[in-house]
């Protein structure tokens, strides 16, 4: 307990009833969590009696290594549960599948597979998927599986609103397609689990009495469901201990209620509150402005990060003519970093929209700048996708989505009227040569099936990709499928990390990590370079030098936040989006804004971001463009 400050000795040591951590960016929220784990470790509690819920597998993944590490050389038995709150739903799911109607080996949709699925649900309920976007109709189901809201609840409250029986139409024909497939999707891992909890009392008490001492990281980030799972695990010790920012509440979009981490001390009357406000990461300056501008909200804890570092550089501002010039500011100026010794990972360019990473990655690339644009999923790719649906396939043959996947990846010539037989049951009516094609391709998925079940993960992904002639199809094929070989032997390779373990439990954890996936867990690949990324995205993460580009008025802030019908908790979240952005950065920080920037097409005029201005000016240094090189260019 040397290491930490008394604040956070406080936090760590106080481990009998409720506690609220209020832990301010940079803080060392990880460290004492651990350090609290190893307390009661060591004070007697069983390892497998203590519970730890991240937001993402990057957090979970670091809390692990570090309580193993503070572990190191204690004779245990076990270890305590830390995982996300999706891999917790999956866990609970698996131990109780039968009470669901589902197989353990459960197919787990990604938003791809839900996307189709509602579209077919949408087009067998009578309606134009064109008139109703597929992803519009899913992320309205999603927010009320967030709400803890079944397709049953929702459909008594109804009434005679018409885009509400469109939706409940769908969404009962989806859960159709879910149920047919022996599937869930991410929503599903957290509402099902709930659900289990709730429903069944001899399951609550189980995992009541296993988990005696509750963490959840993030705590105001959580929505509906995962607040009620907290809550009911809790219940009957009342051991938890929740860490969370009110000022980095930013996934109201998503369901994330402020309210949870605000009520706290209404749920729990014993608990106790403790601030951890002193930074380990940030310059003083970069503090002073993170503090200046979270301090114009008003749904918040007063609190104010310091450090004992003295200093540091200044916040530099550029004022760019146009996007052209701005992304080249910053190629430039990350170039002259990565010149002066600064590792070109220790740089983010961070925005607040996804299309401004087109025009900055360009620049990079006309500078050969090493560089990683997150957002583009490895597991996303198709010959990957391909890959995993042959073993989910050969896991759980009801999969119909997996099925239509690769029944002709390889080519094997099975035509519509073919497949609608097969799925229809009626495979004996195929012509001969037919159904031999499709009985080869059933040979091939027991072969699948049974080496996932007797050899080591890496060796079962190798034996698909030959098996299946995924490999030589793309080797076969033009030079562009080059990449496309690589990264089948580079899911291979990934397979790997999953050889120590036996060989079912292997390939059940690698399903469940990949299906459980985020943008931060491509940080974690060997791809070196300055990270571009939105703001959204960088949460929980820290550089030494960080570039905050596009602090217009309407972007960022965007213009939402000028809505009438808009509440103070959104208008709020933008400022503590902001917030989060300069809170990523140790030792630098360089805003930009463009005068001139074109969206769709339309050139646009812009002001400065109200949050520059917010800034105290002695923290700044401006660097102005020079206006006299650029020419204007009016159409009469």
């Amino acid at each position: 307990m040397d290491s930490l400050n008394e604040k956070q000795k406080e936090a760590a040591l106080h481990v009998e009833g409720p506690v609220l951590i209020l832990a301010g960016a940079g803080a060392g929220k990880t460290k004492t969590l651990t350090h609290r784990i190893l307390h009661l470790i060591e004070s007697g509690v069983a390892p497998e009696a203590i519970l730890a819920i991240t937001f993402t597998n990057k957090a979970g993944k670091e809390m692990r290594e570090r309580t193993a590490k503070l572990l190191d050389g204690q004779r245990l038995v076990g270890f305590p549960f830390i995982s996300t709150f999706h891999s917790l739903g999956v866990h609970i799911i698996k131990e109780n599948a039968e009470l669901l109607g589902l197989p353990r080996h459960f197919t787990i949709f990604d938003r791809g597979d839900s996307k189709r699925a509602i579209r077919d649900s949408l087009i067998k309920a009578g309606f134009d998927p064109k008139q109703y976007d597929p992803a519009v109709v899913l992320s309205a189901i999603s927010r009320e599986k967030g709400d803890a809201v079944s397709v049953k609840d929702f459909e008594r409250e109804v009434g005679n609103d018409y885009l509400k029986k469109v939706s409940l139409a769908v969404w009962k024909g989806y859960e159709e397609i879910l149920k047919k497939e022996k599937a869930l999707d991410f929503d599903d891992l957290l509402l099902k689990s709930l659900l289990l909890l709730k429903q069944h009392p001899e399951v609550r008490e189980k995992y009541q009495s296993l988990w005696k001492y509750i963490h959840i990281d993030e705590y105001q980030d959580t929505n509906k469901v995962q607040y009620q799972t907290a809550r009911l695990l809790a219940e009957k010790h009342r051991n938890i201990c929740v860490v969370g920012d009110i000022d980095q509440n930013i996934y109201s979009w998503r369901g994330a209620d402020i309210k949870n981490i605000l009520n706290f001390e209404k749920d729990y009357p014993e608990g106790k509150v403790i601030l951890l406000e002193e930074n380990y990461r940030s310059t003083n300056i970069i503090l002073k402005a993170a503090n200046e501008i979270i301090k114009k909200n008003v749904n918040r804890r007063e609190k104010n990060l310091f450090t004992r570092k003295e200093g540091g550089d200044p916040i530099s501002i550029y004022n760019a003519y146009d996007e052209a010039d701005e992304a080249d500011f910053i190629s430039r100026t990350a170039m002259e970093l990565i010149a002066s010794g600064t590792p070109a990972d220790e740089i983010a360019v961070l925005y607040r929209a996804n299309y401004q990473s087109r025009i900055i990655e360009e620049s990079f690339l006309s500078r050969n700048i090493p560089h990683q644009v997150l957002g583009v999923r490895f597991y996303e790719r198709k010959e990957i996708k391909d890959a995993l649906s042959y073993l989910r396939l050969a896991l759980n043959p009801s999969s119909e989505s997996d099925f239509r996947r690769v029944i002709n990846v390889p080519a094997r010539g099975i035509g519509k009227v073919g497949l609608d037989k097969i799925l229809q049951g009626k495979a004996e009516t195929l012509p001969a040569s037919t159904r031999q094609t499709y009985d080869l391709f059933l040979e091939k998925l027991l072969e699948i099936r049974e080496m996932a079940f007797s050899q080591k993960v890496s060796d079962t992904l190798a034996f698909i990709l030959g098996v299946t002639g995924l490999r030589q199809m793309y080797k076969d094929g033009k030079n562009e499928d080059e990449e496309k070989v690589e990264n089948l032997e580079e899911l291979v390779t990934l397979g790997k990390k999953y050889d120590h373990l036996p060989p079912d439990e292997g390939i059940e954890t690698f399903l469940e990590d990949v299906s459980l996936q985020s943008d931060q867990d491509e940080l974690d690949k060997n791809k070196k370079g300055v990270k571009l990324l939105t703001v959204h995205a960088s949460k929980g993460l820290e550089f030494d030098h960080v570039f905050i580009a596009g602090l217009e008025e309407d972007l960022f802030p965007h213009k939402r936040m000028k809505e009438t019908r808009i509440s103070v908790e959104q208008a709020e979240e933008e400022r503590r989006l902001f917030y989060v952005a300069l809170t990523r950065a140790r030792k630098k920080l360089f805003l930009s804004y463009a005068l001139v920037r074109t969206i769709f097409g339309m050139k646009k005029y812009n002001i400065e971001s109200e949050f520059i201005s917010d800034i105290p000016s002695e923290l700044v240094h401006r660097i102005e463009t020079n206006l006299g090189i650029k020419s204007i260019f009016i159409d009469y």
